[in-house]
C-alpha cells in the first residue's frame, strides 16, 4: 500500500478534533483491536514493565475508560474539559512490517472549572491499514513535556 502522506495528515487531524469535542465512540472506532495507549510518566522511554506509566491502556482498558467518561460518573471530568489542540511538524515514515509511523508536535489548551492548564508534547503514533484503504491506530504513545512534573488532572484523551 502505497503511502499517502495528505491521507495521514488528515487522519491525525481528524483524531486530535475528536479527542477536543470529547466524540469518545469515533475516536474508539479510530483503534485497531491490538491498541495501545501510553503516556510515560517521568521519562519518555522506559520499560513500562518495571517504570510508572500515566496512561498505559490496551484495547479492553480503553473501552473502559471510554465507556467511564460517558457515564457521567467521572467526576473528575465533571464538567468535561473544554480542549483545543493545535498538531504540527507531522513527519511519516513507512515501516517494513507495513504499518506507518507517525510523529507530530501538539499544544493543548485545556479548560475546566475557569482553570486553564496548556500541554506541550510529542505524538507517536503506529498506524495499521484498515483493508478498506484506511488505516486504524495500532499504538499511540505520548510524551509530555513535563511528564516528570506534577500534572493536576489528566482525566481527558490526551
Amino acid at each position: 500500500m502505497a503511502i499517502d502522506y495528505r491521507q495521514i495528515e488528515q487522519f491525525v487531524y481528524r483524531e486530535a478534533r475528536l479527542m477536543d469535542e470529547s466524540a469518545y465512540d469515533e475516536w474508539l472506532a479510530m483503534w485497531a483491536e491490538e491498541a495501545l495507549y501510553w503516556v510515560p510518566a517521568n521519562i519518555d522511554n522506559p520499560d513500562p514493565a518495571h517504570h510508572i506509566s500515566t496512561i498505559y491502556d490496551n484495547r479492553s482498558h480503553l473501552e473502559a475508560r471510554i465507556k467511564r467518561l460517558k457515564s457521567g460518573m467521572a467526576h473528575a471530568q465533571a464538567p468535561v474539559s473544554r480542549m483545543r489542540r493545535i498538531v504540527s511538524n507531522i513527519e511519516v515514515a513507512e515501516r517494513p512490517d507495513g504499518t506507518v509511523e507517525v510523529q507530530s508536535n501538539f499544544v493543548l489548551g485545556e479548560l475546566r472549572r475557569s482553570h486553564q492548564d496548556v500541554f506541550f508534547g510529542r505524538t507517536l503514533h503506529r498506524l495499521c491499514p484498515d483493508g478498506a484503504g484506511g488505516y486504524r491506530i495500532a499504538e499511540k504513545k505520548v510524551l509530555l513535556l513535563n511528564n516528570d512534573g506534577f500534572i493536576d488532572n489528566l482525566t481527558f484523551l490526551v
